[in-house]
């Protein structure tokens, strides 16, 4: 018999993101902590996106704890810099390794490259040649990153992961389904840089009882049938403010998944922008204006007035940020 898909509001969906995500209360500090909040990866490419993604989440967070030893740099989805955890990198990296021989064989082409230059070393990706194609060898799983933001990337290699490819893509369908969903394979498909075909595989292989029907109010998608009693359960308390880089997991969303997070289409327009997107400031579980940095100030766009409480809230927030580099005090302005 077939299950009818679970029917769920935009209150419901956003609210188990959040959870998921440990954007309404902290974490506490500590290596399973920065697992979790990288559960799906933390892109990083926007210089320390991925540091402030583990400040919105992570208890004690300072300037270096990107590079926290349990935490690793690969070129992870769609070849995007990416912090995920050391022990999980097979996951976003032989986890998008292609299924068509052809794919297949310019990675390994690319990576065995890579490594008769790299010969034991770390240098950068110039000195390693290739341009970007290099990048199509990281889905082999053999090499790992560690990117600055200012200078080139520094590279080198690791071992083969221990894992079957298929089952490494299972796991990153899962931890997609996880922190984005409720979700479809297409929304994967654009998230992960995969083709249609290879995400309708890894979708297919998990299927029921892994995978759950619902309907939002944007579509059907699905979740993980783990995932269901946390989004039956109550909301809990969102937390008054957060402040979320550009690219933050919690907002990396495309086509009409944006339009669930935001329904205002103007709204939309400032947050995904055409060029470099701005921060997204989280007030009570919602987006509701975005944010800019210059050096110790940032700048604050509200899309609608804000509460002496709630502005108190943001300016707090800002000054609790662990920004490398920055002496004294962090501003606050605000456009409106």
């Amino acid at each position: 018999m077939t299950r009818s898909p679970l029917e769920l509001t935009r209150a419901q969906i956003l609210a188990f993101r959040r959870h998921v995500g440990a954007l309404d209360e902290r974490l506490p500090p500590g290596a399973r902590s920065l697992r979790q909040a990288a559960w799906a990866g933390l892109q990083d490419s926007m210089p320390r996106a991925a540091l402030l993604s583990i400040h919105a989440r992570v208890e004690g967070a300072h300037p270096e704890i990107w590079a926290d030893r349990s935490l690793v740099q690969v070129w992870g989805p769609r070849f995007s810099v990416y912090v995920v955890p050391a022990r999980d990198h097979a996951i976003f990296t032989l986890g998008r390794h292609p299924d068509d021989a052809r794919g297949r064989k310019r990675a390994v082409d690319r990576a065995a490259r890579a490594h008769a230059i790299l010969a034991g070393r770390r240098i950068t990706d110039r000195e390693v040649g290739q341009g970007n194609a290099i990048r199509y060898g990281t889905t082999t799983g053999t090499l790992l990153i560690r990117w600055e933001g200012a200078r080139a990337p520094l590279v080198w290699s690791v071992p083969q992961p221990e894992i079957d490819p298929l089952e490494a893509r299972l796991e990153l369908v899962r931890r997609y389904l996880h922190v984005f969903g409720p979700t479809t394979r297409e929304s994967f498909a654009r998230w992960a840089g995969l083709g249609a075909q290879e995400a309708a595989v890894a979708f297919e292989a998990l299927a029921a009882p892994a995978l759950l029907p619902v309907r939002m109010p944007i579509g059907d998608g699905w979740i993980l049938a783990s995932d269901e009693p946390v989004l039956r359960a109550a909301p809990r308390t969102p937390a008054a403010a957060r402040l979320l880089p550009s690219g933050d997991a919690y907002w990396l969303l495309q086509g009409a998944d944006r339009e669930l997070l935001v329904p205002d289409a103007r709204r939309r327009g400032k947050l995904w922008t055409p060029r470099v997107w701005p921060g997204a400031v989280l007030i009570a579980g919602e987006i509701a204006g975005t944010w800019r940095r210059a050096q110790a100030k940032l700048t604050i766009d509200p899309w609608r007035r804000f509460s002496r409480a709630e502005r108190a809230a943001v300016e707090a927030e800002a000054q609790s940020l662990p920004l490398p580099g920055i002496e004294g005090a962090i501003s606050v302005g605000w456009m409106a």
